[in-house]
């Protein structure tokens, strides 16, 4: 319906000129008193001239679209290849989306360029900085309350880094994937080993039982995903323990903490959200959980929560089953 309509619209000086035709002949058939056959004769024949025009017009305007469908797209891509217009304005047009399209390509080169020298400055920073993280847990080594309590806060503090460099790797990463099987007791008992300061710290409980099931990830970001859930049971757990559990194809963080009020739920993994317990806190960036979430899409890992405030949060990670 919509390139009949279009049709019409092109061929409206033609119709017209077909209805003003018409008219004459009428006018001169009353007129001038002259015998109806030559009038109908007339009137057919432009009439059939008249539709033979438009269907042509009709089959020409679908092809059109169809190649205009097909180009469209594939523009993004392949905006070099458009085919040469058929008037001189269509050539002007395709002139505009040319130079458009190179001042485009000119443009995410610069931003590419930009964003691989902020990724060299941050990651050649992160490293610099474990160097005197690794001095300082030296210094650190006489196990007295003070120095695990310096131990813990240089945890956080490496943590921080590594959440800056994954900051700006999350939206860049699909190329930097290394997918393959992985035992799921080996990577959970990793990031529990990161965080166990600060369980220590806090005195919190640690209930894990371990498990045989295997994992086809990648071992960086399904560790950053983990982290971040424990390091947020951490955080919002004052007393009691944090469970993980493996249930099929399911991996379950849940704590004893304050919860997570009702309204603030469904935007906990939008990023700088920081909701009720983040403004308490005065320390949340709202980044730890929005981090976890582009991980978990970047894996293809759903990522949900539970909460009830005043009795805790249950978080769960669920990948295909094979």
């Amino acid at each position: 319906m919509s390139i009949l309509k279009e049709v019409l619209r092109k061929n409206r000086l033609t119709i017209l000129l077909f209805a003003v035709i018409t008219l004459t002949n009428v006018s001169v058939f009353l007129l001038y008193d002259i015998t109806t056959e030559p009038l109908i004769y007339s009137t057919v024949l432009a009439a059939v001239l008249f539709v033979v025009c438009l269907v042509i017009s009709f089959f020409r305007e679908r092809r059109e679209r169809e190649e205009r469908a097909h180009t469209l797209a594939s523009i993004l891509a392949d905006w070099r290849s458009l085919p040469e217009g058929r008037t001189l304005a269509e050539n002007d047009y395709r002139e505009m989306i040319l130079r458009l399209g190179a001042e485009m390509e000119r443009i995410t080169a610069e931003a590419d360029e930009d964003r691989q020298d902020m990724l060299d400055y941050y990651t050649a920073w992160v490293h610099q900085i474990k160097t005197p993280i690794a001095v300082m847990r030296l210094k650190l080594a006489e196990d007295t309350p003070e120095h695990r309590a310096l131990s813990v806060e240089l945890t956080r503090i490496e943590s921080y880094a590594e959440m800056a460099l994954q900051y700006i790797r999350i939206d860049s990463s699909s190329n930097d994937l290394v997918i393959r099987e992985y035992d799921l007791d080996e990577l959970i008992r990793e990031s529990v080993r990161k965080l166990a300061p600060q369980f220590v710290e806090k005195r919190i409980g640690m209930n894990y039982a371990g498990t045989e099931a295997k994992v086809v990830t990648d071992r960086k970001w399904f560790g950053c995903i983990l982290e971040q859930l424990l390091s947020n049971a951490v955080k919002y757990t004052p007393a009691g323990s944090v469970t993980i559990e493996v249930e099929g194809n399911a991996l379950k963080v849940s704590d004893t903490g304050i919860g997570i009020s009702p309204e603030d739920l469904p935007r906990i993994f939008e990023k700088g959200y920081t909701g009720v317990n983040g403004r308490l806190d005065q320390k949340s960036s709202g980044l730890g959980l929005y981090l976890a979430k582009k991980a978990a899409d970047l894996l293809a890992v759903s990522l949900t929560a539970e909460s009830t405030v005043g009795e805790g949060t249950c978080f769960t990670l669920r990948w295909q089953e094979r």
